[in-house]
């Protein structure tokens, strides 16, 4: 959930720490903080709120060194306040952490029976208590962490610098995700790859489990049960320009505006356009053998799922379980052998879904991973690995990865199809084509922002609205509540078009926009049916069609979103940009903070 970011070098440390955590700010922004060595003594600057407010103080108050660790937090244990910000720090250790201590009080309740004082709020601070005590028993630093983690449970990344120590950095990570960044007589440390991108491209992921040494020189890295390990160098296509904004004023818009091209970068890596046909990557077992589907995955990504198994029971005709992945772990499911279980997370790291996935597999499931980090560590775990290409995505609400998500579901929906012989060739071809053809409808899409901006202050008047829809839209209609909820704090809600009656439809008065997904399918006519019930009790409607399909209520809504006539098999990869775009502009027009909405980080490494 929090960013880390740590330097072993030759250089003034502190700018280049700042920028790192500046690329990491997606993961976390209630506080931030660096610490470096200065004449062997721990030197720290952390503030509360934004990145921005560090850097400030930095401004007015210079810290200076050649090794340090920095931070930017999402409050776990302790609220958001200069106190509980990382580096947390005694006067022998200085740690950042990501993740939760589940032991932290049996651990602390033993440190202050000892005599240790503490002084924060958070979980992490007995981290550094506990290997202050080992230093004080006289062990070395690389004894003392070894000992520590030992005796920590719960899921982690951290790193350790320490007093009188200005050569090394120990790292660890269990659960969460760590990755070291190799350059010219200097290391990095980060949460991931975006915070070492400028830094260098020579970066090694630790394994579940793996802690190191990690020098201006040298990476020494041990396993869980202190044992020498090597791990592979991998060279990443990441860089520093991948991630800025361009000419946009915010990172959703951009991800937003590049979704034609990364859907095509996902087409390609699973469509060969010669045949016409689906080719997903060798797979090692058969999808003709497969009797029995499950999705898994959190937020956005469940609703990817959703789709996923229309996809898959109208196409393949394989029954598809979907469930939201904090609540299938605890459930204990029976699972039947041989299944196929698929996780869908942008990130790859998300806690949830990554303890799902090692469940399915305890239960003897196929695993297949549609992740857009392709050396995270589901895509290290799975059987199988179905990448999506959206190049990073820094926005919190997700937008780019979601429809690459849909292409890589619908690709595999196809295949499976295929190969149950659900489908033959011409069916096969006539599926793929539509898929062809979204990147550019999905450019006309995006060519009626303006007209969508022009929705937005009366939405932005709004207490509630409603989403509605049927088939995928229904999945579709909850992605567009859910986008809205977090970027413009207003309460909206996604139906089933045909539950409304059974409910929800007493919510409904004219100061409730009512947004209908409703491509002209063989359940538009249902979903029409839907309308007009809503429009007899004085609702106000939004709906998002092709022509054919908003001429049926012409002059009878309050705005309409035109999108191209498609196919319904890619309908959702298209209407996902309206509300996209709808949610986006009502939350410019509030003020509220866009690329990172209150209370939300963009990848939930905890529970």
């Amino acid at each position: 959930m929090c960013g880390i970011v740590g330097i072993v070098g030759r250089q003034e440390v502190a700018p280049l720490l700042l920028d790192g955590l500046k690329r990491l700010e997606y993961r976390g922004y209630d506080s931030a903080g660096i610490a470096t060595l200065v004449d062997g003594k721990i030197e720290r600057r952390r503030a509360q709120g934004k990145l921005s407010a560090l850097a400030d103080l930095i401004k007015t108050s210079p810290v200076h060194g050649h090794i340090g660790i920095g931070h930017t937090r999402w409050a776990t244990h302790g609220v958001p306040s200069e106190a509980n910000a990382h580096p947390i720090a005694t006067a022998k250790v200085a740690v950042v952490h990501n993740g939760i201590i589940e032991n932290f009080q049996a651990l602390k309740a033993e440190l202050t029976a000892l005599g240790y004082a503490f002084t924060s709020q958070t979980d992490t601070e007995v981290i550094a208590v506990l290997v202050t005590r080992y230093l004080d028993e006289g062990m070395s630093p690389v004894d003392a962490v070894a000992k520590s983690l030992k005796r920590l449970e719960g899921a982690f990344a951290l790193v350790l610098l320490f007093a009188g120590h200005s050569d090394r950095v120990i790292c660890a990570r269990r659960g969460s995700p760590l990755a070291i960044g190799l350059g010219e007589g200097e290391m990095y440390v980060g949460s991931d790859a975006l915070a070492l991108a400028p830094l260098t491209r020579r970066i090694l992921y630790l394994d579940d489990g793996d802690w190191a040494v990690v020098t201006a020189n040298a990476v020494a890295i041990r396993d869980m049960h202190d044992q020498p390990v090597e791990r592979a160098i991998k060279e990443t296509a990441l860089s520093g320009a991948a991630i800025g904004k361009g000419n946009h004023p915010h990172f959703m818009k951009k991800e937003i505006f590049e979704q034609p091209a990364v859907i095509g970068d996902t087409l390609k890596e699973h469509f060969n356009p010669v045949t016409r046909t689906v080719s997903l990557p060798a797979l090692p077992f058969d999808l003709a053998d497969i009797a029995h589907v499950t999705a898994i995955a959190c937020g956005t990504s469940f609703h990817a799922a959703l789709i996923a198994k229309y996809w898959i029971e109208k196409y393949a005709r394989v029954p598809c379980e979907v469930d939201i992945a904090s609540e299938f772990r605890y459930r204990a499911a029976d699972m039947p052998k041989g299944g196929l279980a698929i996780f869908i997370s942008q990130s790859g790291e998300t806690a949830d879904t990554l303890a799902a996935l090692r469940y399915a597999k305890s239960q003897g499931q196929r695993i297949v991973v549609v992740v857009n980090q392709p050396e995270s560590s589901m895509a290290r775990e799975a059987d199988a690995v179905l990448a999506t290409h959206a190049g990073p995505e820094i926005g919190v609400a997700s937008t780019k990865a979601f429809t690459t998500q849909l292409v890589v579901v619908a690709c595999l929906a196809i295949a499976m199809a295929r190969a149950k012989g659900k489908i033959d060739a011409a069916h096969e071809a006539a599926l793929s084509t539509a898929l062809t053809e979204v990147p550019s409808r999905a450019s006309e899409v995006l060519n009626h922002d303006e007209a969508i901006k022009a929705m937005a202050p009366w939405f932005a008047e709004a207490r509630d609205v409603l989403y509605l829809g049927r088939g995928t839209s229904y999945p579709m209609a909850l992605e567009g509540a859910l986008k809205l909820k977090e970027i413009s704090y207003i309460h909206a809600e996604g139906y089933a078009a045909g539950e409304m009656k059974h409910g929800p439809i007493a919510l409904i008065d004219d100061r409730v926009p009512i947004v209908v997904l409703a491509p002209r399918d063989d359940l538009f006519e249902k979903t029409l049916s839907n309308v007009q019930e809503v429009l007899a009790r004085g609702g106000k409607v939004v709906m998002i069609s092709d022509r054919e399909g908003l001429k049926r209520l012409d002059g009878q809504l309050t705005y309409a979103i035109e999108v191209p006539h498609c196919d319904p098999f890619v309908a959702p990869l298209l209407y996902a940009i309206p509300v996209q775009l709808l949610a986006y502009h009502v939350a410019v027009h509030k003020g509220t903070d866009v690329d990172q909405p209150r209370n939300l980080a963009k990848s939930v490494t905890v529970e």
